[in-house]
């Protein structure tokens, strides 16, 4: 008897994606007659059979989507899930969502688990594990078979599908031209996410910002590191060895860790040091004192963006392939007590 063939070995057989195989084996109208003829041909001198199970299970629109944070303790997230579910309750749809907590297994089993008829569609942000080791061989699959995600915040080039991001490094180079225009020079870089692309992005920014005024890199003033472990010794060993008078600090650990040791180093906040930080929490605007300028990153607009692209996808019923769309967010400086006015 000769052996099954499957979707993936048809599609990479054809050089083809899985869900233009799926869609051609069910005279969807997106996928051009030739291509169906030649799809179909292919597949019966293969002996494929459809799994009659699983394509119920596809063909099912359960009207959830799921959604994958990475860390739920972050504020940003929480604002962007607030968001997403706003738009989805308004279309009708159910909500579920996961945490990956920074974990590339359980982000790519969270993944599986929902695809399986559970969920219509994904809007995710990617884990840290994930994009430091470069692995979206997960996502690629799951997209290949049928199953549409929107990323937002953290995304990659490598991986073709709708995504909402925020303009990191012409926000993070405004940022440090503010704090140039209130008169700073010594601009310490505070960073304990350089292995995201946002923190990269940032990064660039604040570079070019110091290049763009013909201000000199100081290393010995600039922290970039890929975690928060010892991230409180290092802050403080560049206060003690040096003399700063402006912190830009891209994410809400290191803006108050910056403020922290700022007080603690006998600087008076904001007269001799200004920071900014790339966080818009609670903590940053209530709780602390003096209260921070920060980088607003419009958590909840990116949650309701994404999830609108989602469902634009889901719905629709052209003939032509839905083109993706990457939505820029404009983000807003947000003036407080910790930064000098103009």
């Amino acid at each position: 008897m000769k052996a099954k063939a499957t979707l993936k070995q048809i599609a990479k057989e054809l050089n083809v994606s899985v869900s233009t195989v799926s869609k051609a084996l069910n005279d969807s109208p997106e996928i051009s007659e030739q291509t169906k003829v030649r799809i179909k041909e292919y597949a019966k001198l293969k002996n494929y059979k459809p799994n009659v199970i699983g394509l119920n299970l596809k063909n099912r629109k359960t009207k959830t989507i799921g959604v994958i944070i990475p860390n739920i303790l972050n504020s940003f997230f929480a604002k962007v899930f607030s968001g997403i579910e706003k738009v989805a309750d308004e279309n009708g749809y159910n909500v579920i969502m996961c945490i990956s907590n920074e974990s590339l297994d359980k982000e790519a089993h969270t993944l599986e688990m929902l695809s399986n008829g559970t969920i219509d569609g994904f809007i995710l942000s990617i884990s840290e594990e994930a994009q430091k080791a470069h692995e979206y061989t997960h996502f690629k699959d799951i997209i290949n078979d049928g199953t549409p995600i929107v990323l937002f915040d953290r995304t990659t080039d490598e991986i073709e599908c709708d995504k909402v991001i925020v303009d990191d490094f012409d926000s993070a180079l405004n940022s440090t031209q503010h704090l140039i225009d209130l008169g700073c020079r010594k601009i310490a870089l505070f960073s304990s996410v350089d292995n995201l692309s946002v923190g990269k992005l940032r990064a660039d920014g604040y570079l070019q910002a110091l290049k763009n005024n013909n201000i000199p890199v100081n290393d010995s003033i600039i922290l970039r590191t890929d975690s928060e472990d010892g991230l409180n010794e290092k802050i403080e060993a560049i206060f003690d060895a040096n003399t700063i008078d402006g912190i830009f600090a891209l994410d809400e650990d290191d803006s108050v860790a910056a403020l922290r040791f700022g007080l603690k180093k006998g600087y008076s906040i904001p007269e001799n040091l200004s920071i900014i930080g790339f966080a818009d929490g609670i903590l940053a605007s209530r709780r602390l004192s003096p209260s921070l300028t920060t980088v607003s990153q419009h958590g909840i607009e990116i949650g309701e963006v994404a999830a609108q692209l989602l469902i634009k996808r889901l719905e629709y019923k052209g003939e032509e392939e839905l083109p993706y769309e990457t939505k820029v967010i404009k983000t807003k400086l947000k003036e407080r007590d910790s930064t000098r006015k103009v």
